[in-house]
Parts: C-alpha cells; sequence; structure tokens
C-alpha cells in the first residue's frame, strides 16, 4: 500500500454572497473524485447550510450535533454523487452561525479523526469574513477566491485579501472568474482585481481561468446534482484552461484526469491512495 499524504485543504471563498462558491466547490469535488481522490465538501456556512440542499441529500445529523457532543464527525458524513463525502452543517441556527473560540477550535480539531480516510478536504466557507470564514482559510493550504462581473464581487474579494494579508500575513490566492460570457471578461475581470492589489497590497494572486454563465448552472441548483457529472462528456460548460504565463490557451473536456487548472497545473494535490 502506498503512503497516505497530509489532507489538503482547499478553501473556497470570496467575501460575496451569490458569486457561485457552493456551485464551484461541489463541481470540483466531483472532478477530483473522479481523478481518484478521496474527497469531503464541508459547509463552510455553519448557520445557513446549502451544500445539502444543493446536492438534494437527506440530512439527518449536522455538525450542530457533533459541537454539541451528540455525535462524533465521522457519524454525519452524507455520500453525496461521484463518490464524494459531505459535511453537512445546520441551517437556520444562530449558535453555528457565531460559532467561535474554542468551539470553532475545536470542531477544526475534529477533523483529525478523519486524516487517514481523506485526500482532499474542499471548504464551501460562508460569504462575509466572519470568524468561521477567517478561521477556515487559515486553516487551508489554499484559497481559491471566486469573482464575478460585479463591482461589489471585485469589492468584497479585495476586501477579504486585505484582511487575510495585513492581518494574518497570507499572500498568496488563486482566483476563478464564474458566471462570465467568455474568457476575455474572465481575465478583464481578474486584471480589474490585481490593479488594486498590486497597488495597496504584497500578495500574488494567481489566475485559475474562468467558468462561463450557462442556464444549466440555475436548473441544477435545484438538487440534482452538479452540472460537471450532467454535462461530462457532452462538451458543454467546460471551463477555460490557462497556461502558466496566465494567458487562456483552450477548454478543458470533461474525462477521466482532466479539469480545471488548478488539478491539473500547478496546484499540489495528493495522489490516490493505492492497495
Amino acid at each position: 500500500m502506498s503512503a497516505r499524504g497530509p489532507v489538503q485543504v482547499i478553501a473556497v471563498s470570496g467575501g460575496k454572497g451569490g458569486v457561485g462558491k457552493s456551485n464551484i466547490a461541489v463541481n470540483l469535488a466531483v472532478a477530483m473524485a473522479g481523478m481518484g481522490r478521496r474527497v469531503a465538501v464541508l459547509d463552510g456556512d455553519l448557520g445557513l447550510a446549502n451544500v445539502d440542499v444543493l446536492l438534494g441529500l437527506a440530512i439527518q445529523r449536522n455538525l450542530e450535533d457533533v459541537v454539541a457532543g451528540e455525535c462524533a464527525l465521522a457519524d454525519i458524513l452524507v455520500e453525496g454523487p461521484a463518490g464524494i463525502r459531505v459535511v453537512p452543517a445546520a441551517s437556520g441556527s444562530l449558535r453555528m452561525a457565531s460559532l467561535s473560540g474554542a468551539g470553532l477550535s475545536g470542531l477544526i480539531n475534529a477533523f483529525s479523526d478523519l486524516a487517514d480516510e481523506l485526500d482532499v478536504l474542499i471548504v464551501d466557507t460562508a460569504p462575509g469574513i466572519s470568524e468561521p470564514v477567517v478561521t477556515f482559510l487559515l486553516a487551508a493550504q489554499e484559497v481559491l477566491l471566486v469573482i464575478c462581473d460585479e463591482p461589489t464581487s471585485i469589492a468584497d474579494a479585495y476586501g477579504l485579501i486585505k484582511l487575510m494579508n495585513r492581518n494574518f500575513g497570507v499572500n498568496r490566492f488563486r482566483v476563478v472568474a464564474n458566471q462570465v460570457r467568455n474568457d476575455q471578461e474572465g481575465q478583464h475581470l481578474f486584471e480589474k482585481l490585481t490593479r488594486v492589489t498590486e497597488r495597496f497590497l504584497d500578495v500574488a494572486l494567481q489566475y485559475e481561468g474562468t467558468v462561463p454563465y450557462d442556464d444549466n448552472v440555475k436548473k441544477r441548483s435545484s438538487g440534482s446534482g452538479p452540472l460537471w457529472m450532467s454535462t461530462r462528456g457532452r462538451g458543454r460548460h467546460r471551463p477555460s484552461v490557462p497556461s502558466p504565463s496566465g494567458q487562456t490557451t483552450g477548454r478543458c473536456r470533461h474525462r477521466r484526469g482532466a479539469t480545471w487548472s488548478f488539478l491539473s497545473s500547478g496546484w499540489s494535490v495528493p495522489d490516490p491512495v493505492t492497495d
């Protein structure tokens, strides 16, 4: 049996709500699972969870039960599409939405129990810059920021980057442009963001490509599963892939072993464990 490496933690964030973080997180998880990785998605919106709704999953227990000491973290895991596992959070819970201090630290530490069962943990953070969001970003090896073509999206992404950089010394972020009309629009959005960060902050932003607007995303958000699975092999909703120089070079096809650039170029993701 090959040796297991450390769990790769990827936090998907963006500051603003409604930019498509959950869809990006879920489809990224499904794509990684298709590459043989053991992947779990943590719904990081602790008080207003939606990943289970997005995937149409029936949830019996959630992270609130774990925090209350009523069950272990492993007891709440739910299997999702393509073999991914989902760590559901609570919905409509003020207690979980305001979780902080020892409670939040205990929750983070509980994931050490799953270290031998996972290759990748993808955290779909809540909107904003609350303590749970910051904690999840600091716990991640990779931070993926999702932006879209709205002034508030660029402003909130910059605010999140500024907070993490100035207060916590985080200086490396990956960026994906979501819900854009074409590759050029995605590149333009990224350049808008970098013009501000280069002027005021000491950070490095890496452009990871675009996910084009597609009406099917809204249809799939009703609980019928990830768009990646519904369009795989049909040549639809293909994210663009930038070259190492940052220029878009083409689109990735929906096939095993091919996905967005952050899976295929320059992102260290553990190899699957083989017996």
